[in-house]
């Protein structure tokens, strides 16, 4: 663990910084912590072994020489840009990947209210661990069951129904 940053959040956290990759379905098909003072850049290695294609990150992976070496695995790396850089990409690329975006997004924010995945009270490394995969498999099995009533992403009407 370690002393990070949050600045969606806009605050300072000890903790653990979890890293993960979604399908298009919103199924987490990798994920990795790190301390929270560790650099999002090198935890992409570990979460993107064995995939290829598109892979698209928030501004944290914005960094040319991480696109590249992740070209030289077969990934092609899109992140938004920073508000003082020049978008060279059309319309059209930038608002999928934005709306791509926002599942990303729904899936962290799942993991967060609906699982709790921030406030894990673990005394030790195993059960540490042993939750935070019972939690990501809860999730999984939650989305298998609302893609089978074609609810995708919807927990909540899974619930009520």
């Amino acid at each position: 663990a370690g002393f990070g940053y949050c600045a969606a959040k806009d605050e300072k956290y000890y903790g653990f910084r979890g890293h993960l990759v979604i399908s298009l379905e919103g199924v987490i098909t990798g994920f990795s912590l790190t301390a929270a003072s560790g650099s999002e850049r090198e935890a992409v290695w570990e979460i993107t072994n064995g995939i290829s294609g598109l892979l698209i990150g928030d501004q944290g992976y914005l960094s040319s020489c991480l696109q590249q070496d992740l070209l030289k695995q077969a990934l092609n790396l899109q992140t938004p840009k920073r508000s003082n850089m020049v978008e060279l990409r059309d319309r059209h690329s930038v608002k999928i990947l934005v709306k791509t975006r926002r599942l990303i997004e729904t899936v962290i924010g799942q993991l967060a209210e609906r699982f709790h995945l921030e406030t894990v009270r673990a005394r030790d490394l195993w059960h540490f661990t042993s939750r935070i995969s019972r939690k990501l498999l809860a999730h999984t099995v939650a989305l298998w069951l609302n893609h089978c009533s074609n609810n995708p992403l919807r927990f909540q009407q899974l619930i009520s129904d």
